[in-house]
């Protein structure tokens, strides 16, 4: 007995003790729920939104920062930022690819990806969104995974504009301090500021803004099916709902003379 009783609390300290560590581990504030228009079973992406999140992407984060796994002709995708076909020929031509064939370099084409991260300490952001999630803990319940996502491009938005312009240098580098990074301190210099970015339709470019924008095009990028994923996923219940009936006033019409009879 005792001996079950010690591979129990083993096993149960084995779970919980990373779990504990790692909320250790993070510091600074409790990243807060963004309205996002994809969140939720029915959101779906703005379309304005994510060409907003693409130019500032483009102007801002792209000197670093690369998107390797996303292929420049999704941008021409209905759900994405759904850009017309010659303004992604243009776009695509901004960039530089090595071909094998030619062994050189030559302007980029709807069917290459972006461009790699130029600098070797500098993430790629393609799956940014969903390798980092704001709300697990202890207030991640599950409904609030299901109404409110994850929270990657909460965590995203809070980090850019986190920072509150104090500095440190160590070991020959300079660090940021930033309210929602883990640790508080970060090496990346803020990358936004109001009106960093201008919009032709005159939308509000404040740096909370422009997080916001540049958040949820990277969502995008790490989940471009999302809507087609949420529409499969609703028509499967509505399926598996209506199924469900008809399989009971089956079995109810199916065994109705049965239960009917009087036993003898």
């Amino acid at each position: 007995m005792n001996i079950i009783k010690a591979t129990l609390v083993s096993a149960v300290l084995a779970l919980t003790a990373p779990a504990a560590f790692a909320a250790g581990a993070e510091s600074g504030h409790k990243i807060e729920n963004i309205d996002f228009s994809f969140d939720g079973p029915f959101g779906s992406y703005d379309v304005n939104q994510l060409q907003r999140g693409l130019q500032i992407y483009t102007e801002v984060c792209a000197a670093c920062h690369g998107l390797k796994f996303v292929p420049l002709r999704t941008l021409g995708d209905e759900g994405g930022p759904h850009l017309p076909e010659d303004q992604v020929i243009e776009y695509s031509k901004q960039f530089e690819v090595f071909d094998a064939e030619l062994d050189d370099f030559r302007p980029a084409s709807p069917v290459d990806h972006f461009p790699k991260s130029a600098l070797s300490n500098a993430p790629d952001l393609s799956l940014m969104a969903k390798k980092r999630a704001a709300f697990h803990g202890p207030y991640g319940l599950g409904i609030n995974q299901l109404l409110k996502g994850t929270g990657g491009a909460e965590y995203i938005a809070a980090i850019l504009h986190g920072y509150t312009g104090e500095e440190k240098e160590q070991a020959g580098t300079t660090f940021y301090e930033n309210d929602y990074f883990p640790g508080g301190w970060i090496a990346m210099a803020p990358p936004l500021y109001d009106e960093a970015v201008e919009f032709q339709d005159g939308h509000e470019n404040s740096v909370e803004a422009l997080s916001h924008d540049v958040a949820a095009f990277l969502m995008w990028t790490a989940e471009p099916k999302m809507g087609a994923r949420k529409q499969a996923g609703f028509a499967g219940v509505v399926f598996l709902t209506l199924l469900s009936v008809l399989l009971y006033l089956t079995n109810k019409r199916l065994w109705a003379t049965v239960k009917g009879k009087k036993k003898s």
